[in-house]
């Protein structure tokens, strides 16, 4: 009977019924050694009777094994593989040992547990418990926790339990504190009624409602009463596991030992390694009888972790060194596990199995288990012979944990592989690392310095290296809006003599053509990047970061269609294979053409579930920018409050990592809200005070210097400088609607009324060409405004209602009411209110799923696309049909979903 614990039992009995009703649900519960988890873990598991239950288990000894808990969970299910999309098959496969490697992509496996647990909960309910979660590898919990966060209508629950250790990355937690006193006394009661007097209060006292505690203290002998000194208590937990276990006899102590060393609890082999140190099966028995640890069908596991902590500490060093030698020649059938028993056993330098290691690294690389691969190549080096093999095994360590973010424990290896790696190759690795190391702790300025200084030490020997180096510092540059980092970079950059080569020659081009975009303007930069964008027809498919380069080349230029184009050819390769980790910065190309091209429901769409991707694959320096995105989507159509804490948002991710593209966004953002409310000068302040800092070298600067001159004319101020901004960049552009907004500008500043007249009649002919709505509709409106003003009323309407019309579609609310308000001065009173866009009901990510299903796609492919179960597809369409007015999948096809 669990004692106090009645909330955290309704909690497990709420997700179980909802599992029920087909809805999924997570819970972490998370608190000390002993407090509960597995027992609430186990009231789960027995309330489940009508459901499908998978156990699984974080080990401590295998948190270096990529996936090894994963397959621990899923081992008695992958018969279910092929009923998965071919991709996500073979990326599971290849994860858990059973299939050769296909992706390098980490995120994809975790798509396919998704995809997995929902094609098991088809039939009946599924109950996942993950028990010692916080010894969870990395590479399983990464995949639990993205399935977790991606379950909505599957019917699947996850439960996990877990110390401080475990990072549940937003799912939703529970933490269990000591039991209250009724309960710890009726526990204590339950165990040991005949406890009495001070030995009875001081176990009360100790276990701080510990229910562990209060179980296993009376088991010890009795304390002396003259002894009032507190211990902690896992330290008292262990000495009375010590206890019990130094009653047994020696043969099964050490039948113990083996158990908490054959990770997966496997009886026989734990039966083999125990024949081969001698010891009979009875020994087992003997720790069975003595409640440390139980034995069903072929497995056998200790009863809490800490016994098997305990048996583990109460060894000698020599009993493990042998069982951990039985154990590496039974283990001829998985390398990985026999090459970890092996160094276990190793008692010095032994490059044998450092080579073994090493291997298990490789592997565990090709599978994206970039911590296992680190801690690999990390205890290789420990047992390397050679200094230089140590080296390169150390840097090699240092390269996967700064591809997992763990940059203090990469600049240790680094610094521990400094002098040991002698040739040119390694020795631009190590600049490289540090730079990148630097960035990510907040020291850009060093970052790009290192990258400089390495580039010319290597130059001489490795010129390509010096190339890499050198673009990666342009890159950093551009990231700060550090004009004069970017410029530096290219320039050094020129100056190698680089042969074409194919990513680095296309890097090496948007390095220096970003550069001279700064030093040389406009008219000498965009021919150059408007060649490169043509050229993009002769990328490959699976190029993607020469596509993401071809696609901001289009965008610098103002093609936001090619952009599109570009990035949308692209993402939808990452989608089919599986490559999640590259969907972030896509999205940001996608959503930024989406927002110019007028299309801000997809735009809200693409950066919304850009912005769940960064939070998922823990790409947190793109947070800034979607949100930025999502901000400027707000501010046009007058969403105060969701403008505000998005551009919050962005702001402080601004100040976390200094990457500016977010705070362009956020920026501009403000000063497009302030606008629309008619606040000018805030407005007008906002984009002076955004051309004050970084954001002047972004393409967005170009962009809001309509804004800024629209409220400069209107409250009587000069605009000489955004004016030259803007009308530079129009003219290197040829493109019509920039031409026709730059007649524009021109008209707002243009104190003659024929002149003005002339400007404005331009521009409306020029935006009759398209291709940005959103300032067509701004241009309509300020010419309706000044028609009116000069008393040519009917003039006036046609403009304003061609703005009202394109407003309403964008559902841009106060620039609609603006429209509104001037047509009714104009004389209209025939305006009704428009009904926005046609889709506003609709949540982003049911406009996604509704528009595949209107393309005829099956519910299982829409789940492949867009990284969600089948049953969570149907979820939203079923929620999506009534906000349409439809009944069936047959009648998307009639609506117009653009």
């Amino acid at each position: 009977m669990l004692r106090g614990r009645e909330p955290d039992q309704q909690a497990i009995d709420v997700l179980l019924d909802q599992a029920r009703a087909g809805r999924s649900g997570v819970l972490v519960f998370k608190g000390e050694p002993g407090i509960g988890k597995t027992s609430l873990l186990s009231y789960a598991g027995e309330r489940a009777h009508d459901m499908t239950v998978l156990r699984g288990l974080g080990i401590e000894t295998e948190a270096d094994l990529p996936y090894a808990s994963l397959h621990l969970l899923l081992r008695g299910r992958l018969d279910c593989l092929d009923a998965l999309p071919e991709p996500q098959a073979v990326a599971l496969a290849g994860a858990l040992g059973l299939a050769p490697t296909r992706t390098d992509d980490r995120f994809h496996v975790g798509v396919a547990v998704l995809s997995l647990l929902a094609e098991l909960a088809e039939d009946r309910p599924l109950l996942c418990l993950v028990d010692d979660a916080h010894w969870l590898d990395e590479a399983s919990a990464r995949a639990l926790c993205f399935a977790a966060h991606r379950l909505h209508a599957e019917g699947v629950v996850i439960v996990f339990g877990a110390r401080d250790g475990f990072d549940p990355a937003g799912l939703p937690e529970r933490r269990l504190a000591g039991l209250d006193d009724q309960s710890a006394a009726q526990v204590l009661a339950d165990v040991a009624p005949e406890l009495a007097g001070p030995a009875r209060r001081r176990i009360l006292q100790e276990s701080a409602g510990n229910p562990l505690a209060l179980r296993e203290l009376p088991r010890t002998a009795d304390v002396p009463a003259y002894d009032h000194s507190p211990l902690p208590l896992p330290e008292r937990l262990r000495l009375a596991y010590a206890d019990r276990i130094g009653r047994l006899p020696r043969p099964a102590q050490t039948a113990l030992l083996v158990t908490a060393l054959v990770d997966d609890g496997d009886l026989d082999r734990i039966t083999n390694v125990c024949a081969g140190l001698g010891i009979e099966p009875a020994a087992l028995g003997a720790a069975e009888l003595a409640g440390l640890i139980r034995i069903a069908g072929r497995q056998a596991a200790f009863r809490h972790p800490l016994m098997r902590a305990a048996a583990f500490q109460l060894s000698t060093y020599d009993q493990r060194l042998e069982v951990h030698a039985v154990l590496a020649r039974l283990l001829v059938d998985d390398p990985d596990r026999r090459a970890w028993h092996l160094a276990a056993a190793a008692t010095g330098l032994d490059e044998s199995v450092a080579r073994a290691l090493e291997e298990t690294a490789h592997r565990a690389r090709e599978r994206g288990a970039n911590v296992s691969a680190c801690a690999a190549f990390e205890r290789a080096a420990e047992l390397s012979e050679d200094p230089e093999l140590k080296g390169r095994r150390l840097l090699a360590a240092a390269v996967d944990a700064t591809e997992e973010g763990q940059l203090h424990r990469a600049q240790q290896l680094l610094d521990a592989a400094t002098g040991l790696v002698p040739d040119a190759s390694a020795r631009a690795t190590l600049p490289t690392l540090r730079a990148r190391i630097a960035f990510g702790q907040g020291a850009p300025r060093l970052a790009h310095e290192l990258l400089l200084n390495g580039a010319a030490d290597v130059a001489d020997d490795d010129r390509a290296a010096a190339g890499l180096m050198l673009v990666e510092a342009a890159r950093n540059a551009h990231r700060l809006g550090d004009a004069d980092g970017i410029v530096a970079a290219a320039t050094r950059l020129s100056r190698l003599d680089l042969r074409p080569q194919d990513d680095l020659d296309l890097a090496r081009q948007t390095a220096l053509s970003t550069a001279m975009l700064l030093t040389d303007g406009p008219a000498t930069a965009l021919p150059v990047m408007r060649e490169l964008v043509a050229n993009s027809s002769r990328i490959t498919p699976g190029m993607h970061s020469r596509r993401i380069n071809a696609a901001y080349f289009a965008l610098q230029t103002g093609d936001f269609q090619t952009a599109w184009e570009i990035a949308r050819a692209a993402a939808d390769e990452c989608r089919t294979a599986g490559e999640i980790s590259k969907l972030a910065v896509l999205h940001i190309t996608l959503a930024t053409s989406e927002i110019f091209l007028g299309r801000f429901t997809d735009a809200i769409a693409t950066a919304s579930e850009g912005l769940h991707l960064t939070t998922e694959t823990g790409r947190h320096s793109r947070a800034g920018c979607m949100q930025g995105m999502l901000a400027w989507i707000a501010a046009a159509r007058g969403d105060v409050g969701r403008c505000t804490e998005l551009a919050g948002g962005s702001l402080e991710q601004y100040d976390a990592n200094g990457i500016v593209n977010g705070l362009a966004w956020a920026q501009w953002a403000q000063a497009l809200l302030d606008l629309g409310q008619g606040r000018l000068a805030e407005a007008l302040d906002r984009l002076d005070a955004a051309m004050a800092g970084p954001v002047r070298h972004q393409y967005q600067a170009v962009h809001f210097a309509p804004d800024q001159i629209e409220a400069a004319a209107h409250l009587g101020l000069p605009a000489d400088e955004p004016l030259r901004r803007y009308e530079a960049w129009a003219q290197a552009s040829g493109l019509a609607w920039a031409q026709a907004v730059l007649h524009r500008c021109r008209a707002l500043l243009e104190p003659d009324s024929d002149r003005a007249e002339s400007l404005f009649h331009t521009a409306v002919r020029l935006h009759s060409h398209g291709g940005r709505p959103w300032e067509s509709a701004r241009t309509a409106l300020l010419y309706g405004e000044r028609l009116r003003r000069e008393r040519n009323k009917r003039a006036a309407r046609v403009q304003l209602r061609a703005a009202l019309e394109i407003f309403q579609r964008l559902d841009a609310r106060p620039w609609a009411e603006r429209a509104r308000n001037e047509l009714r001065a104009a004389g209209d009173t025939t305006l009704a209110v428009g009904a926005g866009d046609g889709l506003p009901a609709l949540s982003p990510q049911e406009l996604q799923i509704v528009r595949l299903a209107a393309a005829g796609r099956t519910n299982k492919e829409i789940g492949a696309q867009l990284f969600l179960s089948p049953k969570t597809v149907s979820y939203h369409l079923y929620r999506a049909f009534p906000k349409l007015n439809v009944t069936s999948r047959a009648q998307l096809a009639g609506l117009d979903l653009t």
